[in-house]
């Protein structure tokens, strides 16, 4: 078994974990935004933590109103510009915190009078000693290269960030994820099933929109990286905006269907592949009573969720269908080629 598929299992505890000993410092970081509250929110990171963001930015913006900005770490690091960060929040994500240019942003910023922010697995980095305020991601050691469990554990965060801030995020809704999450894990087996379906698939794409948008980008990404599948990922919006045409019949189309506020958008879009052909696996859960009409097959979980809590339990089975995949490639999703854990980009 890859500590990949460990890891994926281990989540339930981590959250709980993470939400029971990162309360305080929630309560603490609230009353200091009371005093002082941002204008601005700026999200900084790579890879999965980066998707973590995009996450991030649609909770923020959505539950707070403060507008939140995805940072374009280049602009600091190659072009030298200079970005007022004053009146701004700046929040760094890294499961290591020794991203270097996520912490050259934190540092400037911070130089600059920001309110600075970072979100890390490991105490003693960079990114924990550079950051005037640290919230940490209990997840324990993540060996595979792959990331699951800070990636949850990251939007964890990232909810009580936004509770923090004066959202209405509920801390009893966020004590019920860890068992969603463990409701979503029972889901393995028909996972490793489904798996066989796709061992020779070679191209897909992911749609999400909303609050799971950035599980589009996360599900491509470990498709990618473990299963060396080449993976688009796309609004639903966006998809039907000319992406579409590479749809040919069974080609491959995975979606994020939650019931809310994306649910007609993502229906149509559906209803579309449907036409086409496509081969179409949707998750959803057992709120969503209409998942099934056009979609070729239907992961739902068995639990019911509002749209805003659906991402940490969503990603769960793509995760899964991600490191059983890898499995009947033959692959092992430990140590894709070509990666390491930390990666140092300037």
């Amino acid at each position: 078994m890859s500590r990949m598929l460990e890891e994926i299992r281990q989540q339930p505890e981590a959250l709980a974990r993470t939400l029971g000993r990162e309360m305080p410092s929630a309560r603490r970081f609230k009353k200091l935004v009371e005093k002082r509250r941002p204008k601005l929110i700026v999200l900084v990171a790579r890879g999965t933590s980066d998707n973590a963001a995009l996450f991030g930015r649609y909770l923020l913006e959505i539950t707070t109103g403060i507008p939140v900005s995805l940072a374009a770490p280049s602009i600091t690091t190659l072009y030298h510009a200079a970005v007022d960060y004053r009146e701004a929040l700046v929040v760094a994500i890294s499961q290591s915190g020794e991203s270097t240019d996520t912490n050259v942003v934190l540092e400037r910023a911070r130089r600059q009078g920001a309110l600075t922010l970072g979100i890390t697995n490991e105490s003693r980095s960079s990114l924990a000693k550079l950051a005037e305020h640290v919230f940490l991601v209990r997840a324990g050691k993540e060996r595979s290269v792959a990331a699951t469990k800070t990636y949850t554990g990251q939007m964890l965060i990232l909810y009580l960030v936004a509770h923090a801030l004066g959202a209405p995020v509920r801390l009893a809704d966020l004590e019920r994820l860890p068992a969603a999450v463990e409701a979503a894990l029972r889901l393995e087996p028909e996972m490793e099933a489904l798996s066989e379906r796709y061992r020779f698939m070679r191209h897909a794409a992911v749609v999400g929109r909303g609050f799971n948008y950035a599980n589009a980008f996360e599900f491509a990404l470990k498709l990618m990286e473990t299963c060396y599948v080449v993976a688009e990922r796309f609004s639903s919006a966006d998809f039907m905006h000319g992406p579409i045409a590479l749809v040919e019949p069974s080609f491959p189309v995975f979606a994020f269907a939650p019931p809310g506020a994306t649910w007609p958008s993502i229906s149509q879009t559906l209803q579309k592949l449907h036409a086409l052909h496509a081969e179409i696996a949707v998750i959803t859960d057992a709120r969503n009573t209409h998942a099934g009409t056009h979609a070729t097959r239907v992961i739902r979980l068995p639990v019911r969720l509002k749209e805003e809590l659906t991402p940490i339990p969503y990603v769960i089975p793509a995760q899964l269908l991600a490191a059983c995949l890898a499995s009947q490639k033959g692959l092992n999703p430990d140590h894709p080629r070509t990666l390491s854990k930390v990666t140092l980009t300037l």
